[in-house]
This record gives structure tokens, C-alpha cells and sequence, in this order.
């Protein structure tokens, strides 16, 4: 039963910060599947996944290839779960269903907090996700470094 992660960005931007994230998901052996709503921006952040420097190289693929299912990483707008993945990273307001929560490891939404759409589409989502039951966490960057600054209710059963 896993807990819903909001990462409010202000400072760095999104794709440094998703780097970063799937850094930690794979040093912890989760599969990932990255879920954002424009298929010409999914190819955008996979180039510059693959742009990141050598020693935090993160392999990864866009859906749609012949071999998904083998990615450790995999960038897709779709709700599919080719990949087996335990984790998911929402970006861009992709939606994230309570279901998800409750089966993934680590849920992550990352939205950018100088955009008042993305902040208020994250604040509904919260909304939707901790009346359905879903625990949730909010961090944010503000101060240069991620803290928790709000948490929500217990994991989904």
C-alpha cells in the first residue's frame, strides 16, 4: 500500500528534479513507469534523460518500442503498466487514480509551482486522492532543499 508523493517544484526544474527521482527509485530496484499527458513532451524528457550526466544514467524508454516491457524506465501518456513497474511518476497533471496509489510502492506527482494551472490541477488531485482514502505527502523546495511540509491520512487498503 503505498503513499502518494506531491513534489511541489520551485527552483529546479522538472526534469532535473524527475532525474533525481528515478535515481532513487532505481537505487531501490523499482521499475518506473512515467506517465505525462503530450506524447511530444515524453520525448522531450527523454532526451534529456539521456543528455544526464554519466554517472546517474537512468535507461529508459519511451512506450510504444518493441521491447516495454523490459524497461527499467518507461515514459508513456497511456495508463498502461507494460513494465511491471512499483512506481509511478505523474508529471505535466497526468492523472493518478487511487487504485494506482493503493497498488504501486511509491506514487509521485510532480508539478511545477510557478505555474498556477499545475498547482491548482496538484491541489485537486490531492483533494481527490485523500477523500478516496489514499495517504498523501506534500514537499516542497522552497527553502533549497525538500522538506515534507504536509502529510494525509493512512495508506489505501
Amino acid at each position: 500500500m503505498g503513499t502518494a508523493l506531491f513534489y511541489h517544484l520551485t527552483r529546479r526544474p522538472m526534469e532535473q528534479t524527475l532525474g533525481m527521482l528515478l535515481g532513487k527509485a532505481q537505487g531501490a530496484g523499482l521499475r518506473v513507469v512515467v506517465r505525462g499527458t503530450d506524447l511530444g513532451r515524453m520525448g522531450w524528457l527523454d532526451e534529456k534523460l539521456w543528455l544526464g550526466p554519466d554517472e546517474g544514467f537512468l535507461p529508459h524508454g519511451l512506450a510504444g518500442g518493441a521491447h516495454d516491457a523490459l524497461q527499467p524506465v518507461l515514459l508513456t501518456t497511456g495508463a498502461e503498466v507494460p513494465n511491471g513497474a512499483a512506481c509511478l511518476m505523474s508529471v505535466d497533471g497526468a492523472e493518478v487514480q487511487v487504485t494506482e496509489v493503493a497498488e504501486m510502492q511509491r506514487t509521485c506527482v510532480l508539478f511545477d509551482g510557478n505555474d498556477p494551472q499545475a498547482v491548482q490541477a496538484a491541489r485537486d488531485q490531492w483533494k481527490r486522492l485523500t477523500d478516496a482514502g489514499a495517504a498523501a505527502q506534500y514537499w516542497s523546495e522552497e527553502s533549497g532543499r525538500w522538506e515534507m511540509k504536509a502529510e494525509s491520512g493512512a495508506a489505501v487498503a
